[in-house]
């Protein structure tokens, strides 16, 4: 009802403002000039007068009836966009829910599946980034027993089997290449089992790893800036080339790791109970190292 109402007084605004525009185009001259303008016999020079008075009242009831068609387009252009938004939004709604899905399932291609949805879902959409970070960490950490510590989980050889490393290396692929956001959360591996992963060049900063299984990794080249190592399990990872700046190692055993530099540890966060290689842990720049952190703390 006021809708209706609405558009019948701007109808009826519209109609009075077309009279009342004839009206000044017609008698406006005489209106504004009535002095110096005769009513009959007109001379050049009040043809010349009401002509100039005409023209620019044209002039100016164009650029209102410009200025207004430009208004409604814009108004309608800006309808157009929200109707579409709202249509991509249910859309990504929908690839969403069967991406989880697909990610629920026991078999392990269509979970395959729903993780390769979620990361287009993740590219597509900026505003559903960070959820899609946030469902697959948590696939990644419901891949630990039942949430114990993995320094004590000794599996069965059933679990062992039921575990599909196919569908938890491409989840972590996922996260390794996702793209730059601002405002993203950090991306939580606490006590997920990883062991053998590839995650070379990934994209890990920030990372939490506590107490996460590593055993046997790949972080070649892979970016670990403040990525949280704190008492996880790193037997024969590989560091080769890795950027360990700010990463916290306090607590974790290093021993046996590949490719790791004196130069990377001295970036990193150590404490006392760091295990390190003979030869790293007795060079002097890391003795400093751990006494400045030790200082910090």
């Amino acid at each position: 009802m006021k809708a209706e109402m609405k558009r019948a007084l701007l109808m009826a605004g519209a109609g009075l403002a077309a009279v009342a525009y004839g009206l000044l185009l017609w008698r406006g001259p005489w209106w504004f000039d009535g002095g110096h303008l005769r009513e009959r016999e007109l001379e050049p020079a009040d043809g010349v007068v009401i002509t100039s008075f005409r023209t620019t009242l044209v002039a100016l009831g164009a650029g209102v009836v410009a200025g207004l068609s430009l208004y409604y387009t814009h108004k309608s252009h800006r309808q157009t966009e929200k109707l579409f938004e709202l249509s991509r939004e249910e859309q990504v709604t929908g690839r969403y829910v069967e991406a989880m899905k697909l990610l629920g399932s026991d078999d392990t291609h269509q979970r395959l599946g729903g993780i390769y949805s979620l990361e287009r879902i993740m590219r597509d959409s900026a505003k559903d980034h960070a959820t899609v970070v946030e469902v697959l960490a948590a696939f990644l950490r419901n891949q630990s027993v039942e949430g114990r510590d993995p320094q004590l989980v000794v599996l069965s050889e059933r679990e062992q089997r039921s575990r599909s490393p196919e569908d938890i290396q491409a989840a972590l692929t996922v996260l390794c290449r996702r793209p730059h956001r601002d405002g993203e959360p950090r991306i939580d591996l606490r006590l997920a089992l990883l062991g053998r992963a590839k995650m070379q060049v990934g994209r890990l900063n920030g990372v939490d790893f506590e107490r996460a299984d590593l055993t046997g990794v790949d972080f070649t080249h892979a970016d670990l800036t403040y990525a949280d190592f704190e008492h996880s399990i790193l037997q024969e990872v590989n560091l080769t080339g890795a950027d360990l700046t700010g990463a916290d190692l306090r607590g974790a055993s290093l021993v046996g790791v590949q490719g790791l530099t004196v130069a990377q540890v001295v970036r990193a966060h150590l404490d006392r109970e760091t295990v390190l290689p003979e030869e790293i842990a007795d060079d002097f720049r890391v003795q400093e190292r751990i006494e400045e952190c030790t200082y910090d703390e």
